[in-house]
């Protein structure tokens, strides 16, 4: 049964930094490419960012792009998003998702799980 579980959030002020990480178990994680998307109060889910099996390509959303950065671990299975220069409209739950959810095609297919609170507040 594949399982994502995320954690690393928390409450930062503007500016602030946090690094969220994902771990994943029952499918093949070395082969699967991995996206980080989000969820604000009140919003859809937006996609956030997207790195391939090997870790060689990255995209991200124009909001955080200069800001985040996504990586991954494939011994470990744990896929990573450095989140930097935060600002009060990153707060939102963030979830990883197996696959690269960029389109809106593909992201509407996103099933979520527990995800992780990130909240910028001063």
């Amino acid at each position: 049964e594949e399982q994502l579980v995320e954690s690393g959030g928390g409450l930062v002020q503007p500016g602030g930094s946090l690094r969220l990480s994902c771990s994943a178990s029952g499918f093949n994680f070395r082969l699967s490419s991995m996206s980080w998307v989000r969820q604000a109060p009140g919003k859809g889910l937006e996609w956030v960012a997207s790195i391939d099996s090997k870790g060689s390509i990255t995209r991200y959303v124009d909001a955080v792009q200069g800001r985040f950065t996504v990586s991954r671990d494939n011994q470990r299975a744990v896929v990573y998003l450095q989140l930097n220069n935060l600002k009060i409209e990153d707060t939102a739950i963030y979830y990883c998702t197996r696959g690269w959810v960029e389109s809106p095609e593909r992201l509407k297919l996103v099933t979520v799980g527990q995800g992780t609170q990130v909240t910028v507040s001063s």
